[in-house]
């Protein structure tokens, strides 16, 4: 970085190596990461009116010592100390609890600001706060003073003058990054202009203008790391554009059981001109439990495959592989397009032959789940790669399945509906595309919300769905009893419908199952040997049982929307009507807010929106994995439009030539280079 970035704090005049230590303290140890060090809010210290101020707002008024102060104590080391202002021609009263030590600073005559909560019909201000007018500290006086998170020995007065500090000796040098046309467009404040400003602002108003031009820088530089990324991966991997026979995926198309919704008309023709493309696709298809992703992903392997090459697709468990299998080859077979399976359970045999019908090309699709990135697994030709549920295989283990073929294109599904706002953060490198659209004729499941004292009316209504045939999910939080939650666990609720059920098979599921008891459970509840099945959210994700129209949720309060929605998806796949109902007693109105949504709607994209507000991003994905970047000043719920913003004009500035060779974008580019991005490219 340049020189005013990088220079050590302790050269800031009154600060010196001893005070450094308490700006390393949390994280400080350069004039450029100081005066980047922003505010998290700012107390209001501009003098008010009187006539202006209501009942218990907390304000700062300028006023004369008028009187001796007075001390009276109470209770075991308790005082109240008060003294008569003067202000504007009223006489209040100024009060501190617990203060004594303030009376030799209130000497009859002296101005002095105070701070702190108005009791209008006393005439009375309860300080928190004093500042004498003749003080070093006077420069309060009219300010709107910013507020920052501290830590370790750190104190405001320190950061504030530090700042103050470098602002004088380094001010000048910080440069704009932002292009001139961006700064004219969006009419930003400049950058030197704005650090200042967000430290020390005038006014509301130009507080504001800073941070929005902080802001838009910070999603700016977000984003174009992300497109730069993205213009980089398409030209680095020379991809294949294949020959796709559109005629014939069309005939395809047509001759399917049911007709395309227009979302999903939209994304596939999204998808197919990737493929056509001369450079390696690397596309995110979100989609709605029940969408349609499946139907999207044969055409394009229908397309891979007359186009000479071969497919993919890998899942995160057997039984979903072996599900795959069954719809695929339903749909692709009649074509002469050869489905396999690839998956732990095969016999050395099966396995032997499956491979080798591989490598030999004569299986156009292959179905699997880890098994296909195991060493001894190699392609003929192949062409897309599609996971499903991306968000359970590691990045390492897309890579690999990456490398079996030169430079495949990649199709990443998920059933986990993401609020735009995070799409394009987390999944910025990726193009996103979305299935907002549910087929026609499905039925919305019926979701109502109980309270625990209510289970037997849910146990007479589950009774009523087992006689006519159906099957039924009962989720639990915990496998077993636990000290420390006090939550129904599978193993006790298996236990207890067990005697409730007698007449009907009762399942049990749960994580510590090993793989091969977990898939005899679920073959059991799939062929009908279980008619109600007690589990962990183990079946959150994929498998697809028709027959299933009943579901309850234990303590469902433990759960987020997203989580909820996606076990409420195990329900509602076959034409009857299904049912979910949330056993739950919440403490919080966030608790009691979430249980409403979900009876209130079953749109996951609504869903996913709201639980985005109600948790925030962090804990949306779950905050290790989120992916998410951490942002000083701008906040992805409230500046979703100027992420919009960010991501279009960098979207198309990486596409112009002149970005990576005019002087003009040099800033731009060495801060690409210097986040990595650029790694072995040099610029003058």
């Amino acid at each position: 970085m340049s020189d005013w970035y990088d220079a050590p704090v302790s050269l800031l005049h009154g600060v010196g190596e001893e005070r450094a230590k308490a700006f390393a303290g949390i994280g400080i140890d350069s004039v450029g990461k100081l005066l980047e060090y922003f505010p998290s809010r700012y107390e209001d210290y501009r003098v008010r009116d009187l006539t202006e101020v209501k009942d218990g707002e907390r304000v700062t008024l300028a006023g004369t010592v008028y009187g001796e102060p007075s001390v009276r104590f109470y209770g075991k080391r308790k005082s109240r100390l008060s003294v008569k202002l003067v202000m504007d021609r009223v006489v209040v009263t100024a009060v501190w609890f617990n203060q004594t030590f303030v009376k030799n600073k209130l000497t009859p005559g002296k101005e002095i600001l105070v701070t702190g909560k108005w009791d209008k019909h006393k005439l009375q201000i309860t300080v928190s706060e004093m500042t004498e007018v003749d003080s070093e500290r006077a420069q309060k006086r009219g300010e709107l003073a910013p507020i920052y998170p501290l830590g370790g020995d750190m104190t405001h007065a320190l950061l504030r003058k530090a700042i103050q500090q470098g602002l004088r000796q380094y001010g000048e040098q910080i440069p704009e990054i932002l292009p001139p046309e961006i700064v004219s467009r969006y009419r930003l404040m400049d950058r030197p202009a704005a650090i200042r400003a967000i430290h020390f602002p005038r006014d509301a108003e130009e507080g504001r203008q800073a941070r929005r031009r902080i802001m838009f820088e910070e999603l700016f530089l977000f984003q174009l790391k992300m497109q730069a990324l993205r213009r980089i991966a398409r030209e680095q991997t020379e991809g294949v554009a294949l020959p796709i026979p559109m005629e014939e995926v069309r005939t395809f198309v047509r001759g399917l059981p049911f007709p395309l919704t227009d979302a999903q008309k939209r994304v596939i023709k999204e998808i197919l001109t990737d493929m056509r493309a001369p450079y390696a696709m690397n596309r995110l298809l979100q989609g709605d439990v029940g969408s349609g992703k499946t139907v999207v992903a044969a055409i394009a392997l229908y397309a891979a495959v007359k186009a000479g090459y071969q497919g993919a697709l890998m899942v995160p468990t057997e039984i979903l592989a072996e599900q795959h299998v069954q719809s695929l080859t339903a749909l692709l077979a009649p074509h002469g397009i050869q489905v396999s399976l690839l998956s732990g359970s095969l016999t050395a045999k099966r396995r032997r032959e499956v491979i080798g019908e591989l490598q030999m090309g004569l299986t156009d699709v292959v179905v699997g789940t880890h098994a296909l990135i195991q060493e001894d697994v190699f392609f003929s030709r192949l062409g897309l790669v599609i996971t499903d549920e991306q968000h359970r295989f590691g990045v390492e283990q897309r890579r690999i399945l990456r490398s079996k073929g030169l430079a495949p294109d990649v199709l990443f599904m998920t059933a986990t509906p993401i609020p735009r706002t995070l799409a394009i953060t987390a999944f910025g490198d990726m193009d996103v595309s979305t299935i907002d659209q549910m087929p026609a004729g499905r039925k919305p499941i019926e979701t109502t919300w109980k309270k625990h004292e209510q289970f037997h009316q849910v146990l007479e209504h589950m009774r009523t769905e087992l006689r006519k045939g159906r099957q039924a999910y009962v989720i639990c939080p915990l496998i077993e009893e636990s000290e420390k939650l006090d939550v129904q666990n599978a193993i006790d609720v298996h236990a207890q419908l067990m005697q409730v059920f007698p007449e009907y098979g009762v399942g049990l599921m749960h994580g510590r199952l090993p793989a091969k008891e977990k898939d005899a459970v679920m073959q059991a509840f799939l062929s009908g040997e279980y008619a109600v099945l007690v589990s962990t959210t183990v079946v959150e994700v994929g498998v697809n049982v028709p027959n299933a129209t009943f579901m309850v949720v234990y303590d469902a309060e433990r759960f987020g929307l997203a989580q909820l929605h996606q076990l409420r998806g195990r329900v509602g796949r076959g034409s009857e009507q299904s049912y979910c109902v949330l056993i739950a007693d919440p403490k919080t109105e966030i608790g009691k807010e979430r249980m409403r949504v979900m009876c209130e709607t079953t749109d996951g994209f609504e869903l996913s929106r709201r639980d985005l507000e109600l948790r925030g991003p962090g804990d949306f994905f779950g905050t290790k994995q989120s992916g998410l970047p951490e942002f000083k000043v701008a906040d992805l719920m409230s500046d979703f439009k100027a992420l919009e913003v960010a991501r279009q004009e960098t979207a198309e500035l990486v596409e112009k030539d002149e970005f990576w060779t005019d002087a003009a974008y040099l800033r731009l580019r060495q801060y690409l280079k210097r986040e990595g991005i650029l790694d072995g490219l040099v610029f003058d």
